[in-house]
């Protein structure tokens, strides 16, 4: 015998296509931190500091005010959190070198940073020469001068002109801006940069610098001078996070590949002769500028700047540590912090 069905009620149709569960009350997910709190409690700790100095051997940084002081927070998912001057810009210095590291591995593949820069730390000043002349240009690092110099020499362009485009677009793309160059500062840097010249002649001669050494020499130089802010350093950093696409603009700048292996490299070698302390009391990724910049990296949750020109005797802002390391504490984001299973 045919048995006949009576339809059910939509309702209780979806309760059987979906289960009881399609109508249990929502749970709402549980509120995330309070950034915008913890980056002002650790900007109003440390905004009275008054040690370090500004950097004077380029004449131009040491005019740049002193009490400049600025801070944000980028997420992953593009939320900007930030208090403290914002507006004011100071140039780049060191932390160009790893965007333009990170560009030149997305061009070429993380295996030629190995073969022709080198990863490990000289265990020597940033400026170091007698690290070139001890390693004959090898094992140089591209967080360092000899290194950087070098990295820049491989970014891709066949004339001064396409490779600075390249230089300047990663940057502005990082930060999801135009940026541009601090004329009076890559004008004293230029002036002042004998020592940097010497180094990449000094590569040269071991076959460890990739295009003309005085061309590249001024491109490393001019990038050092690009112009940014709390919010543009942020925002780069919050890109490496995000595995190497910009959260906010949403555009892909480099693979992860290459986002990942700068990491490394940053935690290597990225804020000068205090790298290792740095990665003992952080455990992030950073890198420093002696322009006062500072930027570290929780990859897949945040990037987080500071700009405080005064710097201690390494070269490293010290506000800027001070303040990042509050709010790496507050949030737990020490990547090496584990907490014991019960």
């Amino acid at each position: 015998m045919l048995r006949m069905f009576r339809p059910l009620p939509l309702a209780s149709a979806l309760v059987v296509l979906l289960g009881t569960a399609a109508f249990a009350p929502s749970k709402k997910k549980p509120a995330g931190p309070d950034y915008q709190a913890i980056v002002e409690r650790a900007y109003n700790t440390v905004q009275n500091v008054t040690e370090g100095k500004n950097a004077d051997y380029i004449p131009a940084l040491a005019e740049v005010p002193s009490d400049l002081f600025g801070m944000a927070l980028v997420t992953v998912e593009g939320q900007v959190f930030a208090t403290g001057d914002l507006n004011s810009e100071v140039s780049i210095q060191s932390i160009s070198k790893v965007f333009t590291l990170a560009r030149v591995i997305d061009e070429k593949g993380a295996e030629v940073i190995v073969e022709k820069v080198g990863v490990d730390a000289t265990g020597e000043v940033f400026n170091s020469i007698t690290a070139i002349e001890r390693m004959k240009g090898r094992e140089i690092n591209s967080c360092v001068n000899p290194g950087a110099i070098a990295t820049t020499s491989l970014i891709a362009g066949n004339t001064y002109e396409a490779k600075w485009n390249n230089i300047l677009s990663t940057h502005s793309d990082f930060a999801g801006r135009s940026l541009s160059v601090n004329g009076p500062v890559y004008e004293s840097e230029a002036a002042t940069n004998q020592r940097n010249q010497a180094i990449a002649h000094l590569l040269f001669a071991y076959d460890r610098m990739y295009w003309d050494p005085v061309q590249t020499t001024d491109l490393y130089t001019k990038q050092c001078a690009i112009n940014v802010n709390a919010k543009d350093l942020a925002t780069m950093a919050a890109t490496l996070a995000n595995g190497g696409k910009n959260p906010i603009t949403k555009k892909t700048v480099v693979g992860p590949v290459a986002a990942q292996h700068t990491l490394s490299v940053m935690a290597t070698a990225g804020l000068y002769d205090d790298s290792g302390i740095w990665l003992y009391r952080v455990g992030l990724p950073g890198k420093s500028g002696v322009g006062g910049g500072l930027i570290a990296v929780c990859p897949g949750k945040f990037g987080i700047a500071v700009i405080a020109p005064p710097l201690d005797a390494a070269g490293n802002s010290v506000k800027g540590q001070r303040a990042i390391t509050q709010v790496v504490e507050e949030l737990k984001a020490n990547l090496y912090r584990v907490e014991p299973k019960p």
